[in-house]
This record gives structure tokens, sequence and C-alpha cells, in this order.
């Protein structure tokens, strides 16, 4: 007879089987050993905050944006404040996961930047950094003609000067390459452009090749904060200056012929009689491109202020419509003493002579930044006759922008 093979279950056997299965189904539910969040779903990671400038860095220059990040998040709130309480103005982008400084940090601080922000579950994530800015030796600022806002003649050129912020010294810059390389002129309608240091690095000039085109619309752009001038001298300040070249004047002094004529955008519009200076040593006015720097309608004259002492022929005088073109003490100005003269002899001490009504013309009509061309002296405008001498300087010493 057959029997079929039967199998035998103990109470030990059944427990080995219960353990078995239960070890099974643990195994299923953990999915190889990851955490379960609620409900069976992984657990939402923390969002995650950067900062730069990072924690503690120091000698930070103020153009520096400082910049906040998250990663698995949302920035709820960012705050940068100095140990003063100042706060530094920023913007957050649309989607909350940037936020960038937009103003200049300031020297000599150090800032503090809390950052909060929250993950996809509302979880909050704290942020909180310190970072400081350059000390530098000492500060330094610029000034420069023309003005912002102000109309000139073509023949302006643009003057940047620079100042020890301390004491208000002229500060002689060293690191010109980098200076340069901070300044950016632009025109409209476009003119080719160069540059010269004057003063021993004082001074940076800008001049056109040839004069301004009227109507001729130029921005500055000094963006020298936080730029070194000089050994631990910084820039303090970075600034646009904006003005525009007004109508063409250009006369020409003939001292040989003792004329003045004046064109306006190219046409002759006077042909004045005038007496220039006196064809002995210390009295010649000076040969070359003049432009005018200002003008008063009573100036005193006193030879000796450009080196003419009264005993070696110098006077004081007071004259009528003065008209500046240079700071060695040349004027177009009113000559009643010599309207005899005008346009035969040259009899002055170096200025152009007019009679009254003419000259009160020309400084009606003139503005900063016109050009008076002096011709026929034997003695060349130079750098000692004060600061307006550019044209001067031929044009392939100069150095091309951009």
């Amino acid at each position: 007879m057959t029997h079929a093979a039967q199998h035998r279950v103990t109470p030990t056997g059944r427990l080995m089987t219960v353990l078995a299965l239960v070890t099974i189904l643990v195994t299923a539910c953990t999915g190889g050993g990851s955490p379960l969040g609620n409900g069976g779903k992984p657990a939402t990671p923390p969002a995650q905050i950067a900062v730069q400038p990072a924690a503690d860095a120091a000698d930070i220059l103020p153009t520096t944006p400082v910049v906040v990040t998250v990663t698995g998040g949302r920035l709820t709130t960012v705050t940068v404040r100095d140990t003063a309480g100042r706060k530094l103005v920023g913007a957050l982008t649309t989607d909350a996961t940037r936020w960038t400084s937009t103003g200049p940090l300031r020297f000599r601080v150090t800032y503090t930047v809390t950052a909060h922000a929250t993950n996809a579950t509302g979880a909050v994530t704290d942020s909180t950094t310190r970072f400081s800015t350059l000390a530098p030796r000492t500060l330094a600022y610029d000034a420069m003609a023309p003005l912002a806002g102000s109309t000139v003649g073509v023949g302006m050129p643009i003057r940047v000067y620079f100042h020890n912020d301390a004491n208000d010294a002229a500060l002689a810059v060293t690191n010109k390459a980098e200076v340069i390389k901070h300044i950016t002129i632009r025109t409209s309608p476009a003119q080719q452009v160069g540059y010269l240091w004057f003063g021993g690095g004082t001074e940076l000039h800008f001049r056109p090749k040839a004069y301004w085109r009227s109507g001729t619309q130029i921005t500055v752009s000094l963006n020298l904060l936080g730029v070194e001038l000089a050994d631990g001298v910084y820039g303090k300040r970075s600034r646009d200056v904006s003005f525009a070249i007004g109508a063409k004047h250009v006369s020409i002094a003939n001292t040989t012929t003792h004329r003045l004529l004046v064109y306006a955008n190219d046409r002759l519009v006077q042909s004045y009689p005038a007496s220039m200076g006196r064809e002995v040593p210390g009295r010649y006015t000076h040969n070359g491109v003049h432009v005018v720097s200002d003008k008063t309608p009573l100036q005193h004259m006193d030879s000796t202020t450009f080196g003419l002492a009264l005993d070696a022929g110098g006077y004081t005088a007071d004259v009528q419509w003065a008209t500046r073109i240079s700071n060695n003490g040349e004027f177009v100005h009113s000559a009643p003493w010599s309207v005899g003269d005008q346009g035969h002899a040259n009899v002055s001490h170096g200025c152009i002579n007019l009679a009254p009504d003419r000259a009160r013309w020309f400084f009606g009509f003139s503005q900063p930044g016109d050009v008076v061309e002096v011709t026929g002296s034997p003695v060349p405008l130079a750098p000692k006759d004060g600061d307006i001498y550019d044209w001067t300087i031929p044009w392939a010493q100069w150095n091309p922008v951009g």
C-alpha cells in the first residue's frame, strides 16, 4: 500500500514560521533602510542658506555685493546692518531664492548678515554671519570741470583733479593705469578722445582730437570708489558727470595784423581792430590756443600776480568787460586808453585790448570753453601760463581712450 508524505508541524516549527513572515514584512516596509516620514513619505530636508562675503571675511572692498542664496526653500527675510545700525539696501528675486545688495558698503565697518528661509513644509532655517570692510590708510576724492549740467564751448577739456580727503591737498596718483580703467567717457555723437596726466599725476585731462562738435552730450563716469589711487589711498566715491557742448565760438587774434576775428559756427561775425602785447620781454601775448575760463564785468588787474613788478613796467588797473583766456593774466577786455593803437600797434601788457563797445559785445558773446587762438607771437603758451594749455600739446602725445 502506498502512503502520501505527511509533514508534521510541531509548536516549535509554527513559531519559526511566524518569525520568518515578520522578518519579510519588516524588510519590505523599510525599503532597504530609507527613513520614513509621516504617512510613509520621505522627510523634507531643511533649506540651506549661503552668504557672500563669507563668514569672518576681512578687507572687503566697498563695491563688493552682498549675496544671500538659498537651496531647497525660499528666503523670508534678509537684513544687512553695520555696527551703527545702518541698513544696507538690497533686492530679492521673484522666486525668493537670491538677495543682492544694491548699495555700496562703507569703509572700516563690520556688517552682520541675518537671513531666514523656509523649506516646502515650513521648517525654518536661520543664518547669521559677519564680515568687515577695507580700512584704507586714507581716502581721496575727485573734483571735475566742467560741472554737471553746464554748457561749455568747443575747446573745453575735461579736467579731473585728485585730492586727499583728510586735508584737501593735491594727491599724486601713482596707480595711473588702474584709475584709467575705471573712468569712462561717453560722447554723443561719438568722437575720438585722448587722455594725458598733468601736474605730476594730480590732474587727468581728456580732450578730443579736434574741437568738440557743437551740440555734443558728454557723460564722464568716475567709478573710483574702492580703487587704490596710490599706496594705501583709495577713492571714496563713484559718480557720473554730464554736460553739453554749446555753439562753436572760435576767435583768431593775430598779433601781426592787429585784429581779432570772431567766428560763430564757422561763420565770421566780427572783425575787430585790437592791440595785443608789446613786443618786449614779459609783455608778449602768448601764441597758441587759449580757452575762455571765466569772465567778469569789472576786473582788477595787478601785474605782480604773474611776475611783473611795478618798478619793472608793471601796473594795477580796473578794467571792464574782462574775458579771461589764461591764468597768466591774459584777458580780452575794454581798453579805452589804447583805442588809437588798436588795429595798428601792440601796446598792452599781454591782454587783447578792444574798444569799450566791442569788448562788451565779446563779453556777452563768450562762454567758458570758447577758443581764442593767438597767432604771430614768438612766445608760446606753456604750462606755466595756467591749467588749460591742452591744445598746445600735439595730439600724438595723447593716449587714446577706450
